[in-house]
């Protein structure tokens, strides 16, 4: 591998090494605090399964990330890394427990509008969602468990030093789903943004064993998120361990069992599909703040035990913090871009074509979109998005849904049907003989839009969504594997 891959991985290492410092504080900081669990045994089990969490549960989350703002050359994500990573550093320094997830959405914001991408408003308000609503679900379950301790546990006659073992063991259990579930929802924050552009090979352990390049990149990722926990994690810990609330071992178990709770409601794909099965509604699967579900917890717990005992003025500071982070974030990542791109001439963004077509014209109308206009620019390929954009926008003042579906569908992204890949491709999606017959019969077959290949290979009645969540759900993962499996891959040499 090029030695130049790790120099610039090293930004998102470093990223991982801040949030870990910064977010040991959600998984631990209780524990730690209130003397139940040393700190350095606190930090072993969660940099364990930090590391456990990134590997086997870190993918549901990373798409969200990829959809806001597929960053596909290395130096792009290298600055975008970095500047996120010195913001949460910043506020680390300041013992402010920072939001990293708003942080990371500050870069790609930052890179959107550097590189003059559409933002995906849609994976954006997915996001935001989840900013809102996790520490409200946060506090209303640390409120109610607190509540049903209070009349059950704590009215037992259990000795003071038997219900101190119990509530040790329990801070240690908690802890630890706590802390895998941090490195599946944060993985995304870590490296999402340089699985778009593929740096690690597939590796094959003795032919039964098969580690792919995505999943070496979430270990490395986990490994970094560990290593701050040990390194600097304790740091945090006195700010909202010790002076947003008087955090005690009870509590405290109570505090990272609701955000445990809430970090595996955005988190769990195996969740995600019990609820779609039974046609319930399910969350988005996105990169959570942990630190205001933690948060949140708290605040739950303190309106449960004593609304008084809380310290609003340390929750506002907190709160600037959460204000200051995605800002600066996107305004560092938008500085250093710059930089990068014309001091150091390096690759920011890989040059993807684009191309409107007479499909993407049919396909706009019947999205609705003025296609007015277009008559000059249509077969001619774009290899700069600003300058697309642009010719755009000179003669239509489309909104921003409207140019990141323009986006989307002009996107000139290539694929060829190879049955025999497609023979020997595993039977996980479990594709049906309709399906199977509907690509076999396109062999050697060529496509430069996404939508040619759609209505060739895929628009068959097999294809077609049904109504129901979990099988709709389900075929849209065979869609986007297909896709992977026939997609013309760029030269990685060209991405980097």
């Amino acid at each position: 591998m090029d030695i130049s891959v790790w120099f610039y991985i090293s930004s998102g290492l470093f990223l991982g090494w801040s949030l870990g410092a910064n977010h040991a504080v959600n998984v631990f900081g209780t524990a730690v605090v209130s003397k139940m669990v040393r700190f350095r045994t606190a930090a072993i089990i969660a940099g364990v399964f930090v590391i456990l969490g990134s590997v086997v549960s870190g993918g549901g989350t990373t798409k969200t990330i990829t959809d806001l703002g597929a960053i596909n050359a290395i130096a792009g994500s290298f600055s975008v890394a970095l500047a996120v990573g010195i913001s949460v550093t910043l506020m680390t320094k300041a013992q402010l427990p920072v939001s990293t997830s708003q942080a990371v959405i500050g870069g790609i914001i930052g890179w959107n509008l550097f590189t003059g991408s559409p933002t995906d408003y849609s994976s954006l308000n997915k996001i935001l969602f989840s900013w809102i609503a996790s520490p409200i679900i946060a506090a209303i379950f640390a409120f109610l468990i607190f509540k049903l301790i209070k009349h059950t546990v704590l009215k037992w006659r259990i000795h003071l030093l038997e219900l101190d073992n119990y509530t040790r063991v329990g801070l240690i259990v908690v802890g630890a789903l706590a802390s895998y579930s941090l490195g599946a929802n944060n993985i995304a924050n870590v490296m999402g943004m340089f699985s778009s552009a593929p740096l690690f090979s597939d590796l094959s352990i003795s032919g039964f064993l098969k580690i792919t390049g995505v999943e070496q990149l979430f270990f490395l990722g986990g490994l970094a998120i560990a290593i701050g926990i040990f390194t600097y994690g304790d740091r945090v810990m006195e700010t909202v361990g010790t002076d947003l609330y008087k955090i005690s071992p009870i509590t405290g178990f109570v505090v990272v069992l609701s955000e445990f709770i809430v970090l595996t409601l955005f988190t769990s794909q195996t969740l995600e599909a019990f609820l779609l099965r039974n046609n319930l509604p399910s969350f988005p699967l996105v990169p959570l703040s942990t630190t205001q579900a933690f948060i949140g917890a708290i605040i739950g717990v303190g309106m449960a035990k004593d609304p008084l005992s809380i310290d609003f003025r340390v929750l506002g500071k907190i709160a600037i913090g959460w204000v200051i982070a995605p800002l600066s974030a996107a305004l560092i990542t938008f500085i250093s871009l710059f930089f990068i791109q014309n001091v150091f001439e390096q690759k920011v963004v890989y040059p993807v074509p684009y191309e409107i077509t007479s499909t993407v014209i049919t396909e706009m109308k019947s999205e609705g979109i003025d296609t007015s206009g277009l008559a000059d620019i249509t077969g001619k390929r774009f290899f700069n998005k600003k300058n697309f954009r642009d010719e755009l926008y000179a003669r239509n003042k489309y909104t921003n849904k409207e140019m990141f579906t323009i986006f989307n569908l002009a996107l000139v992204d290539s694929f060829k049907v190879d049955t025999v890949l497609f023979r020997s491709y595993p039977e996980l999606y479990r594709y049906t003989s309709d399906q199977k017959a509907a690509i076999m019969t396109r062999q050697g077959e060529a496509f430069s839009h996404k939508i040619d290949f759609h209505k060739a290979v895929l628009s068959d009645s097999a294809w077609k969504q049904s109504g129901n969540k979990l099988f709709d759900r389900e075929l849209e993962d065979k869609i986007n594997a297909i896709e992977e499996l026939f997609r013309v891959k760029p030269d990685k040499k060209q991405i980097k």
